[in-house]
Protein backbone atom coordinates (compact mmCIF):
# COMPACT_ATOMS: atom_id res chain seq x y z
CA UNK A 1 0.00 0.00 0.00
CA UNK A 2 2.91 2.36 0.80
CA UNK A 3 4.79 1.91 -2.35
CA UNK A 4 1.25 2.24 -4.17
CA UNK A 5 0.74 5.62 -2.55
CA UNK A 6 4.13 6.56 -3.01
CA UNK A 7 3.93 6.01 -6.85
CA UNK A 8 0.69 7.58 -7.06
CA UNK A 9 1.91 10.59 -5.34
CA UNK A 10 4.90 10.88 -8.08
CA UNK A 11 2.39 10.72 -10.80
CA UNK A 12 0.73 13.78 -9.16
CA UNK A 13 3.81 15.45 -9.78
CA UNK A 14 4.53 14.45 -12.99
CA UNK A 15 1.35 15.29 -14.30
CA UNK A 16 2.34 18.97 -13.47
CA UNK A 17 2.99 19.61 -17.06
CA UNK A 18 5.98 22.31 -16.11
CA UNK A 19 9.56 21.85 -17.64
CA UNK A 20 11.48 20.22 -15.33
CA UNK A 21 14.72 22.40 -14.79
CA UNK A 22 11.46 25.48 -14.02
CA UNK A 23 10.08 23.43 -10.85
CA UNK A 24 10.44 25.71 -7.78
CA UNK A 25 11.05 25.05 -3.43
CA UNK A 26 9.00 27.79 -1.65
CA UNK A 27 10.21 28.70 2.02
CA UNK A 28 6.89 29.03 4.11
CA UNK A 29 6.43 29.57 8.05
CA UNK A 30 5.12 31.92 9.83
CA UNK A 31 7.11 35.26 10.62
CA UNK A 32 10.60 35.46 12.33
CA UNK A 33 11.43 31.76 12.10
CA UNK A 34 14.64 31.91 9.91
CA UNK A 35 12.94 32.14 6.47
CA UNK A 36 14.86 34.90 4.91
CA UNK A 37 17.80 33.84 6.40
CA UNK A 38 18.21 30.87 5.05
CA UNK A 39 17.15 32.03 1.69
CA UNK A 40 20.15 34.89 2.04
CA UNK A 41 22.57 31.67 3.06
CA UNK A 42 21.21 29.50 0.23
CA UNK A 43 21.44 32.30 -2.73
CA UNK A 44 24.38 34.53 -1.46
CA UNK A 45 22.27 37.23 -1.95
CA UNK A 46 21.10 40.21 -0.09
CA UNK A 47 17.18 39.96 1.00
CA UNK A 48 15.64 41.76 4.40
CA UNK A 49 15.64 39.55 7.29
CA UNK A 50 15.04 42.26 9.72
CA UNK A 51 13.69 41.34 12.73
CA UNK A 52 9.93 42.43 12.25
CA UNK A 53 7.11 40.57 10.48
CA UNK A 54 6.16 40.63 6.83
CA UNK A 55 10.03 42.43 6.22
CA UNK A 56 9.29 40.27 2.62
CA UNK A 57 6.99 42.03 0.79
CA UNK A 58 7.46 40.45 -2.74
CA UNK A 59 8.55 36.73 -3.07
CA UNK A 60 12.67 36.44 -3.71
CA UNK A 61 13.67 34.22 -6.51
CA UNK A 62 16.97 32.79 -7.02
CA UNK A 63 18.49 29.46 -8.64
CA UNK A 64 21.11 27.21 -6.25
CA UNK A 65 23.41 24.69 -7.47
CA UNK A 66 22.71 21.25 -6.47
CA UNK A 67 25.33 19.25 -4.39
CA UNK A 68 26.44 16.37 -5.92
CA UNK A 69 30.10 14.96 -5.34
CA UNK A 70 30.09 12.91 -8.74
CA UNK A 71 29.56 16.28 -10.96
CA UNK A 72 32.29 17.16 -8.85
CA UNK A 73 34.86 14.50 -9.57
CA UNK A 74 33.77 14.50 -13.06
CA UNK A 75 34.79 18.20 -13.67
CA UNK A 76 38.04 17.51 -11.29
CA UNK A 77 38.81 14.23 -13.72
CA UNK A 78 38.23 16.22 -17.10
CA UNK A 79 38.77 19.28 -16.26
CA UNK A 80 36.19 20.64 -18.90
CA UNK A 81 36.04 24.53 -20.31
CA UNK A 82 32.37 24.51 -19.45
CA UNK A 83 31.08 22.98 -15.86
CA UNK A 84 27.31 23.12 -15.40
CA UNK A 85 25.66 21.77 -12.36
CA UNK A 86 22.00 21.07 -11.33
CA UNK A 87 19.99 23.81 -9.96
CA UNK A 88 17.38 24.22 -7.59
CA UNK A 89 14.92 27.48 -8.09
CA UNK A 90 13.98 28.88 -4.72
CA UNK A 91 11.53 31.36 -3.89
CA UNK A 92 11.59 33.12 -0.26
CA UNK A 93 8.12 33.65 0.35
CA UNK A 94 6.45 36.52 3.47
CA UNK A 95 5.67 34.97 6.68
CA UNK A 96 2.11 33.53 6.86
CA UNK A 97 0.00 34.30 10.20
CA UNK A 98 -2.99 32.47 11.35
CA UNK A 99 -6.14 33.90 9.70
CA UNK A 100 -3.94 34.45 6.34
CA UNK A 101 -6.55 32.36 4.80
CA UNK A 102 -9.19 35.35 5.13
CA UNK A 103 -6.81 38.13 4.46
CA UNK A 104 -5.17 38.33 7.36
CA UNK A 105 -1.52 40.03 7.70
CA UNK A 106 -1.14 40.43 3.99
CA UNK A 107 -1.81 36.51 3.64
CA UNK A 108 -3.81 36.47 0.55
CA UNK A 109 -0.97 37.75 -1.49
CA UNK A 110 1.74 35.25 0.14
CA UNK A 111 -0.88 31.92 -0.62
CA UNK A 112 -0.86 32.82 -3.83
CA UNK A 113 2.96 33.08 -4.10
CA UNK A 114 2.87 29.56 -2.72
CA UNK A 115 0.30 28.71 -5.29
CA UNK A 116 3.01 29.47 -7.80
CA UNK A 117 5.44 26.96 -5.97
CA UNK A 118 5.61 23.64 -6.76
CA UNK A 119 7.14 22.29 -3.38
CA UNK A 120 7.22 23.95 -0.02
CA UNK A 121 10.11 24.01 2.32
CA UNK A 122 8.24 24.43 5.83
CA UNK A 123 10.27 26.32 8.59
CA UNK A 124 9.83 26.09 12.24
CA UNK A 125 11.64 27.46 14.38
CA UNK A 126 12.85 25.85 17.79
CA UNK A 127 15.28 28.14 18.83
CA UNK A 128 14.57 30.57 21.84
CA UNK A 129 15.92 33.60 21.62
CA UNK A 130 14.27 36.87 23.50
CA UNK A 131 15.49 39.48 20.47
CA UNK A 132 13.67 37.71 17.79
CA UNK A 133 10.37 38.12 18.62
CA UNK A 134 7.51 35.44 17.84
CA UNK A 135 4.71 36.64 16.19
CA UNK A 136 2.29 34.07 18.59
CA UNK A 137 4.20 35.26 21.83
CA UNK A 138 5.40 31.76 22.68
CA UNK A 139 7.75 28.83 21.43
CA UNK A 140 5.88 26.09 20.64
CA UNK A 141 6.89 24.78 17.32
CA UNK A 142 4.05 22.14 16.63
CA UNK A 143 1.50 24.99 17.37
CA UNK A 144 3.51 26.88 14.49
CA UNK A 145 3.24 24.00 12.12
CA UNK A 146 -0.11 23.36 12.90
CA UNK A 147 -1.16 27.06 11.97
CA UNK A 148 0.47 26.90 8.54
CA UNK A 149 -1.42 23.83 7.27
CA UNK A 150 -4.88 25.07 9.16
CA UNK A 151 -4.09 28.31 7.17
CA UNK A 152 -3.59 26.30 3.40
CA UNK A 153 -6.37 23.50 4.09
CA UNK A 154 -8.56 26.44 4.55
CA UNK A 155 -7.56 28.29 1.41
CA UNK A 156 -7.76 25.08 -0.83
CA UNK A 157 -11.94 24.68 0.60
CA UNK A 158 -12.05 27.72 -0.20
CA UNK A 159 -10.90 27.47 -3.83
CA UNK A 160 -12.98 24.54 -4.21
CA UNK A 161 -16.42 25.55 -2.88
CA UNK A 162 -16.16 28.55 -5.46
CA UNK A 163 -15.24 26.21 -7.90
CA UNK A 164 -17.64 23.39 -7.18
CA UNK A 165 -19.98 26.34 -6.65
CA UNK A 166 -19.63 27.76 -10.61
CA UNK A 167 -19.43 24.24 -11.74
CA UNK A 168 -23.06 23.16 -10.10
CA UNK A 169 -24.50 26.71 -11.77
CA UNK A 170 -23.15 25.65 -15.21
CA UNK A 171 -24.00 22.05 -15.18
CA UNK A 172 -27.79 23.47 -14.41
CA UNK A 173 -28.03 24.04 -18.13
CA UNK A 174 -25.57 21.54 -19.48
CA UNK A 175 -25.35 18.25 -19.85
CA UNK A 176 -21.58 17.94 -20.56
CA UNK A 177 -19.70 14.63 -19.29
CA UNK A 178 -16.62 15.80 -18.53
CA UNK A 179 -17.81 18.43 -16.59
CA UNK A 180 -20.12 16.33 -14.47
CA UNK A 181 -16.88 14.36 -13.59
CA UNK A 182 -15.01 16.76 -12.65
CA UNK A 183 -17.94 17.76 -10.27
CA UNK A 184 -18.07 14.92 -8.50
CA UNK A 185 -14.31 14.94 -8.13
CA UNK A 186 -14.46 18.54 -6.55
CA UNK A 187 -17.24 16.90 -4.13
CA UNK A 188 -14.92 14.23 -3.20
CA UNK A 189 -12.05 16.82 -2.86
CA UNK A 190 -13.74 18.86 -0.84
CA UNK A 191 -15.31 16.05 1.41
CA UNK A 192 -11.07 15.20 1.90
CA UNK A 193 -10.25 18.63 3.07
CA UNK A 194 -13.31 18.95 5.33
CA UNK A 195 -11.99 16.40 7.10
CA UNK A 196 -8.56 17.98 7.43
CA UNK A 197 -7.19 15.59 5.29
CA UNK A 198 -4.30 17.37 3.36
CA UNK A 199 -4.45 16.19 -0.23
CA UNK A 200 -1.36 15.08 -1.04
CA UNK A 201 -1.72 12.58 1.74
CA UNK A 202 -4.64 10.95 0.22
CA UNK A 203 -4.72 8.36 -2.47
CA UNK A 204 -5.99 9.56 -5.85
CA UNK A 205 -6.90 7.28 -9.16
CA UNK A 206 -5.39 8.05 -12.39
CA UNK A 207 -8.18 10.53 -13.72
CA UNK A 208 -8.78 12.25 -10.45
CA UNK A 209 -5.28 12.96 -9.90
CA UNK A 210 -5.25 14.79 -13.94
CA UNK A 211 -7.96 17.01 -12.87
CA UNK A 212 -6.12 17.48 -9.09
CA UNK A 213 -2.89 19.06 -11.33
CA UNK A 214 -4.79 21.90 -12.57
CA UNK A 215 -6.21 22.68 -9.65
CA UNK A 216 -2.75 23.84 -8.34
CA UNK A 217 -3.80 23.09 -4.46
CA UNK A 218 -1.65 24.52 -1.75
CA UNK A 219 -2.03 20.94 0.30
CA UNK A 220 -0.87 19.21 -2.74
CA UNK A 221 2.41 20.25 -3.23
CA UNK A 222 5.11 18.07 -1.65
CA UNK A 223 6.97 19.30 1.69
CA UNK A 224 9.85 18.97 3.21
CA UNK A 225 9.98 20.44 7.19
CA UNK A 226 13.38 22.13 8.19
CA UNK A 227 13.40 23.12 12.46
CA UNK A 228 15.95 26.04 12.68
CA UNK A 229 17.89 25.34 15.93
CA UNK A 230 20.47 26.91 17.84
CA UNK A 231 24.07 26.55 17.20
CA UNK A 232 24.40 24.13 20.91
CA UNK A 233 21.26 22.19 19.78
CA UNK A 234 22.57 21.52 15.97
CA UNK A 235 26.12 20.63 16.89
CA UNK A 236 24.68 18.41 19.50
CA UNK A 237 21.56 17.27 17.07
CA UNK A 238 19.18 17.26 20.17
CA UNK A 239 16.18 19.79 21.14
CA UNK A 240 13.25 19.32 23.54
CA UNK A 241 10.94 19.90 20.76
CA UNK A 242 12.49 16.97 17.99
CA UNK A 243 10.51 14.36 19.27
CA UNK A 244 7.53 16.22 18.88
CA UNK A 245 8.56 17.70 15.81
CA UNK A 246 8.56 14.07 14.05
CA UNK A 247 5.58 12.90 16.15
CA UNK A 248 3.27 15.43 14.45
CA UNK A 249 5.10 14.76 10.87
CA UNK A 250 4.98 10.95 10.93
CA UNK A 251 1.13 11.70 11.61
CA UNK A 252 1.31 14.42 8.51
CA UNK A 253 2.89 12.61 5.92
CA UNK A 254 6.04 11.42 7.84
CA UNK A 255 7.71 13.61 5.15
CA UNK A 256 11.26 14.27 5.41
CA UNK A 257 12.49 16.79 8.24
CA UNK A 258 15.99 18.30 8.40
CA UNK A 259 17.66 20.19 11.02
CA UNK A 260 19.58 23.26 10.54
CA UNK A 261 20.67 26.48 12.41
CA UNK A 262 20.17 30.02 10.37
CA UNK A 263 23.02 31.72 12.76
CA UNK A 264 25.65 29.53 12.20
CA UNK A 265 25.06 29.01 8.56
CA UNK A 266 24.95 33.10 8.64
CA UNK A 267 28.17 33.07 10.50
CA UNK A 268 29.78 30.74 7.82
CA UNK A 269 29.51 32.73 5.07
CA UNK A 270 31.80 35.55 6.63
CA UNK A 271 34.91 32.67 6.91
CA UNK A 272 36.93 31.45 4.24
CA UNK A 273 37.18 28.14 3.01
CA UNK A 274 39.98 26.86 5.44
CA UNK A 275 38.55 28.84 8.32
CA UNK A 276 35.27 26.94 7.88
CA UNK A 277 36.67 23.52 7.41
CA UNK A 278 39.26 24.60 11.09
CA UNK A 279 35.59 25.47 12.39
CA UNK A 280 34.11 21.95 11.56
CA UNK A 281 36.85 20.36 12.31
CA UNK A 282 37.27 22.25 16.27
CA UNK A 283 33.17 21.73 16.79
CA UNK A 284 32.27 18.46 15.19
CA UNK A 285 30.05 20.04 13.08
CA UNK A 286 28.83 20.57 9.37
CA UNK A 287 26.76 22.80 7.38
CA UNK A 288 23.20 21.64 6.55
CA UNK A 289 22.54 23.53 3.95
CA UNK A 290 23.80 20.53 1.26
CA UNK A 291 21.31 18.33 2.53
CA UNK A 292 18.36 21.38 2.57
CA UNK A 293 18.88 21.37 -0.93
CA UNK A 294 19.36 18.03 -2.07
CA UNK A 295 16.54 17.11 -0.08
CA UNK A 296 14.43 19.78 -1.83
CA UNK A 297 15.37 18.95 -5.07
CA UNK A 298 14.55 14.99 -4.95
CA UNK A 299 11.19 15.53 -3.03
CA UNK A 300 10.53 17.47 -6.60
CA UNK A 301 11.31 13.83 -8.04
CA UNK A 302 14.32 16.18 -9.79
CA UNK A 303 17.58 13.68 -11.00
CA UNK A 304 19.87 14.43 -13.32
CA UNK A 305 22.37 12.49 -15.59
CA UNK A 306 25.70 13.98 -16.74
CA UNK A 307 27.20 14.47 -20.42
CA UNK A 308 30.89 15.12 -20.02
CA UNK A 309 34.02 15.53 -22.05
CA UNK A 310 36.72 17.91 -22.17
CA UNK A 311 34.36 20.40 -23.19
CA UNK A 312 31.66 20.02 -21.09
CA UNK A 313 30.66 18.73 -18.31
CA UNK A 314 26.69 19.09 -17.71
CA UNK A 315 24.31 18.00 -14.88
CA UNK A 316 20.85 17.71 -16.97
CA UNK A 317 17.66 17.28 -15.04
CA UNK A 318 14.91 15.30 -15.33
CA UNK A 319 11.82 14.10 -13.43
CA UNK A 320 12.57 10.65 -11.85
CA UNK A 321 10.96 7.62 -14.43
CA UNK A 322 12.02 9.68 -17.45
CA UNK A 323 12.72 7.43 -20.27
CA UNK A 324 15.51 7.73 -22.24
CA UNK A 325 14.11 9.89 -25.33
CA UNK A 326 12.85 12.10 -23.22
CA UNK A 327 15.71 13.05 -21.33
CA UNK A 328 17.87 13.16 -24.80
CA UNK A 329 14.84 15.65 -25.63
CA UNK A 330 16.14 17.38 -22.93
CA UNK A 331 19.42 17.86 -24.76
CA UNK A 332 17.84 18.74 -27.91
CA UNK A 333 14.41 17.98 -29.17
CA UNK A 334 16.00 16.76 -32.28
CA UNK A 335 17.74 14.46 -30.12
CA UNK A 336 14.07 12.86 -28.59
CA UNK A 337 12.27 12.66 -31.98
CA UNK A 338 15.03 10.80 -34.16
CA UNK A 339 16.13 8.60 -30.48
CA UNK A 340 18.12 5.72 -32.01
CA UNK A 341 19.94 4.55 -28.41
CA UNK A 342 21.63 5.52 -25.45
CA UNK A 343 25.25 4.50 -24.24
CA UNK A 344 25.26 4.78 -20.29
CA UNK A 345 27.37 3.99 -17.87
CA UNK A 346 27.74 4.85 -13.77
CA UNK A 347 29.38 7.41 -12.38
CA UNK A 348 30.65 4.92 -10.00
CA UNK A 349 31.81 2.03 -12.09
CA UNK A 350 33.20 5.26 -14.15
CA UNK A 351 35.31 6.43 -11.73
CA UNK A 352 36.37 3.00 -10.63
CA UNK A 353 37.76 1.95 -14.00
CA UNK A 354 39.77 5.54 -15.00
CA UNK A 355 38.21 5.64 -18.26
CA UNK A 356 35.07 5.15 -21.10
CA UNK A 357 37.26 2.71 -22.81
CA UNK A 358 38.44 0.59 -19.29
CA UNK A 359 33.94 0.56 -19.01
CA UNK A 360 33.84 -0.86 -22.65
CA UNK A 361 36.37 -3.37 -21.71
CA UNK A 362 35.04 -4.70 -18.87
CA UNK A 363 31.36 -5.18 -19.80
CA UNK A 364 29.75 -1.83 -18.26
CA UNK A 365 28.91 0.41 -20.84
CA UNK A 366 25.32 -0.64 -21.67
CA UNK A 367 23.13 0.32 -24.84
CA UNK A 368 19.82 1.11 -23.83
CA UNK A 369 16.41 1.91 -26.05
CA UNK A 370 13.26 3.86 -25.65
CA UNK A 371 11.61 1.65 -22.85
CA UNK A 372 15.01 2.77 -20.53
CA UNK A 373 14.09 4.45 -17.17
CA UNK A 374 17.66 6.87 -16.66
CA UNK A 375 18.83 6.42 -13.46
CA UNK A 376 19.80 9.29 -11.11
CA UNK A 377 24.01 9.68 -12.06
CA UNK A 378 23.72 8.08 -15.16
CA UNK A 379 26.62 9.03 -17.59
CA UNK A 380 25.00 8.88 -21.62
CA UNK A 381 25.87 9.35 -24.93
CA UNK A 382 22.77 9.75 -26.93
CA UNK A 383 22.68 8.49 -30.58
CA UNK A 384 20.03 9.98 -32.86
CA UNK A 385 19.32 9.84 -36.10
CA UNK A 386 18.42 13.93 -37.42
CA UNK A 387 18.92 13.20 -40.97
CA UNK A 388 15.42 14.67 -42.61
CA UNK A 389 14.25 15.58 -39.54
CA UNK A 390 11.57 18.77 -40.40
CA UNK A 391 12.83 21.84 -38.54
Amino acid sequence: MAAKKKEEQQVQRVLLGRPSNNLTMGIVGLPNVGKSTLFNVLTKLSVPAENYPFCTIEPNEARVSVPDERYEWLVDFHKPASQVAAVLQITDIAGLIRGASQGEGLGNNFLSHIRAVDGIYHVTRVFEETEVTHVEGSLDPVRDLQIIVEELLLKDIEVVEKMREAMERQLAHSKDKKKKDELEILRKVHAVLQEKKQIRLVEWKANEIEFLNTLQLLTAKPVVYLVNMSEKDFARKANKFLAKIKQWVDVNGAEPIVPFCGAFESKLLEMTEDQRKAYFEENKISSGIPRIIKTGYHSLDLIHFFTCGSDEVKCWTIRKGTKAPQAAGVIHTDFEKGFVCAEVMKCDEFKELGSEGAVKAAGKMRQEGKGYSVVDGDIIFFKANTTGLKK
